[in-house]
């Protein structure tokens, strides 16, 4: 058939793109003072941040390019021998030293596994801002470096503004702090990380074929005479902006008029892992809490206790599974840190979700109430529940 000739034509697929900045989502540049001091503030920092964030702190070599790393000094090291990567496992931590420039590309891939990065502003620019107002390090000449300044930070002695910067940041209401209040600088940060935490979007598994059903599981009906891929998506709706149903293309138009939101997989004989990866395709900025359409037992205190105890700094928050230790990913918040993850795992060949959570930074919860959890894929099981509901 011809193309549609209204349709504009595009070279490239037209994707969501993550909201990163040049290292990661949440990225703090600190400039105006010299190295030394906006390293030992970063050092201040770290200990009432780390209890909560997992943060990434960058900087450059500066005089002492070539002082003794690890026991090698960087020109009798492999690199220099011709690697073109040396991997060194230092018991308490690893380092990977690589011929390779930094870019916009590899910046975030090199730290995608941290809630913040720490910016040694001297060197490398950042979505976000803290300056110390140091008179050995004025802005004057830096002011483009200035995209949204988040504090000011007052060395002892310095008490103004001065008047090029307060034109500059014209009528933004900045904090002003004292360089020296580490704690209320950390409070600041943590507040705004929390304050930015990405909002909650709700989607049903329900693109399966059934086969153990027999039948499409969606739509069977527990509640009322409601199909089940219609009641677990009112299920989410009081803890969702919004509640999508995952779903085969050849599904959409029955669901489209069930009133339900059809999100068509755009991953394809994945599992479960192509309506979690259609979904943060669609939207990799968001929070997806998803629920697969086989959970008839499932409440909304269940829900609500799954979303009150939501840890965003983790790459998702799930259930204990009621059969063994494991996570279970089809009850679960898939936080915008597990998109990158779960690609990975399928480019190593894993399209199980449950193995992404088991060896990535996951909370894990107790299951408030087991059952609930309960699975039906089988004809003998859905009458055993259908009973239990009456």
């Amino acid at each position: 058939m011809p193309s549609n000739p209204d349709k504009p034509r595009t070279k490239h697929a037209q994707l969501a793109r993550p909201a990163l900045g040049e290292f990661g989502r949440h990225e703090l540049a600190v400039l105006g003072a010299p190295c030394g001091r906006i390293k030992e503030l970063a050092a201040r920092l770290l200990p009432l941040l780390a209890p909560t964030l997992r943060v990434a702190y960058v900087d450059a070599d500066h005089a002492a390019a070539d002082a003794v790393r690890n026991g090698t000094a960087p020109e009798t090291g492999m690199l220099a021998a011709g690697a073109s990567a040396e991997l060194t496992d230092n018991i308490s931590f690893a380092r990977l030293d690589v011929k390779r420039p930094l870019d916009k590309f590899s910046q975030p891939e090199l730290v995608q596994h941290q809630n913040l990065v720490l910016v040694n502003g001297n060197h490398f620019r950042a979505r976000q801002q803290l300056v110390i107002l140091d008179p050995a390090k004025p802005l004057d000449k830096k002011l483009d470096r200035l995209t949204d300044v988040r504090a000011l930070l007052l060395p002892e002695g310095v008490t103004e503004v001065p008047a090029y910067l307060r034109a500059h940041l014209g009528a933004a209401n900045v904090p002003v702090l004292p360089l020296a209040d580490t704690a209320a600088i950390a409070e600041l940060i943590l507040g705004e990380w929390r304050a930015a935490a990405p909002p909650l979007r709700g989607l049903v598994l329900a693109g399966g074929r059934s086969q153990r059903m027999g039948q499409d599981k969606g739509k069977l009906a527990y509640h009322n005479g409601q199909e089940q891929r219609a009641y677990a998506a009112e299920l989410l709706a009081p803890f969702c902006q919004d509640v999508h149903v995952s779903c085969r293309p050849d599904q959409i138009t029955e669901l489209e008029y069930a009133g339900l939101r059809p999100l068509p997989d755009s991953f394809a004989d994945l599992g479960p892992l192509s309506g979690i990866l259609s979904a943060l395709r669609l939207d990799p900025n968001a929070a997806w809490l998803v629920v697969a359409c086989d959970l008839p037992l499932l409440s909304n205190t269940t829900l609500a206790h799954l979303v009150q105890h939501r840890q965003p700094a983790r790459m998702a928050t799930a259930f204990q599974s009621p059969e063994n230790e494991w996570p279970e990913p089809l009850i679960t918040i898939w936080e915008p840190a597990s998109y990158p993850q779960l690609l990975r795992f399928l480019s190593l060949g894993y399209s199980c979700p449950r193995k992404t959570l088991i060896n990535s930074n996951v909370a894990v919860l107790p299951t408030p109430a087991p059952q609930e959890l309960r699975n039906v894929n089988t004809p003998e099981e859905a009458a055993q529940v259908q009973q239990e509901l009456k």
